[in-house]
């Protein structure tokens, strides 16, 4: 048993990462375990919002500066196009595995004990005294514990099945022809098809990633075989048989996640440990929030730890301030796969479109990065406390 820590982390994701960094700039002793040895390819659209690139930029990561591309554009589809936009703020695509390096290299630097190749399995005690039971089978103490492991549960802490999870993930990069990878330049394209959608973008390098999301029930007709789904996704849309035609799969097999909880919001107990990113809430992978939502919980959580809060109070108060995004979206992602013919409509208003990716961004106005009342550039959870 080693020595009693500040906080151990769980998960060297974003939040994790993030939550880690900033805890070391407090002066506390943490250690952080990442079960991979080297950072990897992740289920994840791989989108970054502009308060996602606003806070990376705060835990000194430049997007552009790691070969980020701009998303300024939306596109929706279907058998053919259906409606354009502009985004009401721009976004940066880059491949998570680029990211979570250079955060954890961060994490690293600012003191945090990282600790790859090794993962938590299992969390025991209570606030003051928690222990770690780690994959290596040892165990390690720490005062405080955050949870950031993803959309993977730790051994006795399951979250619930959320209001919509009966959705399979795939992931696959391609590189596409010339023609086609300058179509898609700016763009994230949200391609709908019968019992699902999918999301198509550039990440840098000539690199596309496509981001598939299909019914178990239509899975189960694709006798589950990645090679059949595709062909399913590609028959049903002439937009997205145009722009893969001619391209090159980047990878073997696809990266796969099947009963991912869209709609789930973490409900605070008093003898819980602090949960971020999707531990605390899972929003549609459509909107592309979920690195904004996962790096807004970090900065939250340690401004809230910062100031003596309770991991209640702070797992109360993130909840609320995603309610309203996390059920919007999630209603309009079970609308686009079990009433697909609702999308025509946006043929004759694709400003809606711009609305949409408005209504389902973390709430910002609760944090200001950088704001010129604070010497720190965390944000401030005063601005939040008539919501406890």
């Amino acid at each position: 048993m080693s020595a009693m820590l500040d906080a151990i982390v769980a998960g060297g994701g974003p939040a994790g990462a993030a939550i880690g960094t900033l805890l070391a700039g407090q002066g506390r002793s943490v250690m952080l375990f990442e079960k991979t040895a080297a950072a990897q390819d992740k289920m994840c659209g791989e989108f970054f919002s502009e308060e996602g690139a606003r806070y990376l930029a705060a835990l000194g990561v430049d997007l552009r500066a790691l070969g980020a591309v701009t998303i300024d554009r939306v596109r929706l589809a279907a058998r053919d196009v259906l409606a354009e936009c502009a985004l009401p703020f721009p976004g940066l695509s880059l491949p998570r595995r680029i990211v979570d390096e250079c955060l954890l290299q961060r994490a690293s630097a600012s003191g945090v004990a990282v600790v790859r190749g090794t993962s938590v399995e299992q969390l025991t005690g209570e606030p003051g005294e928690w222990c770690a039971r780690l994959s290596d089978s040892t165990e390690q103490r720490s005062k405080d514990a955050f949870v950031a492991t993803g959309k993977y549960d730790l051994r006795g802490r399951k979250r619930n099945g959320g209001s919509q999870n009966d959705l399979v993930a795939f992931k696959m990069y391609f590189r596409l022809t010339a023609e086609q990878e300058q179509h898609l330049r700016g763009w994230v394209e949200l391609i709908l098809f019968p019992g699902g959608y999918a999301g198509l973008q550039l990440v840098g390098g000539g690199c596309a990633n496509l981001s598939l999301l299909l019914t178990k029930s239509e899975l189960k007709r694709c006798a589950a075989e990645w090679s059949r789904v595709l062909t399913h996704a590609i028959t049903s849309s002439a937009h997205l048989a145009s722009r893969l035609a001619g391209a090159t799969q980047l990878r073997s097999k696809p990266i796969t996640l099947s009963a991912i909880p869209y709609g789930y919001r973490r409900t605070a107990t008093e003898d819980a440990p602090w949960y971020l990113g999707d531990q605390g809430a899972v929003m549609p992978s459509f909107t592309g929030d979920g690195m904004s939502i996962a790096l807004h919980s970090a900065f939250l959580a340690a401004d809230a730890y910062q100031r003596g809060v309770t991991a209640h109070a702070y797992q109360t108060m993130l909840a609320r301030q995603l309610k309203h995004p996390v059920q919007f979206a999630t209603t309009l992602s079970r609308c686009m796969v079990s009433m697909p013919a609702l999308a025509q409509a946006l043929r004759l208003y694709p400003g809606a479109m711009a609305w949409i990716a408005s209504c389902t961004r973390v709430p910002s106005h609760f944090v200001k990065i950088g704001d010129s009342h604070r010497t720190s550039p965390y944000p401030s959870f005063h601005r939040c406390a008539g919501d406890i």
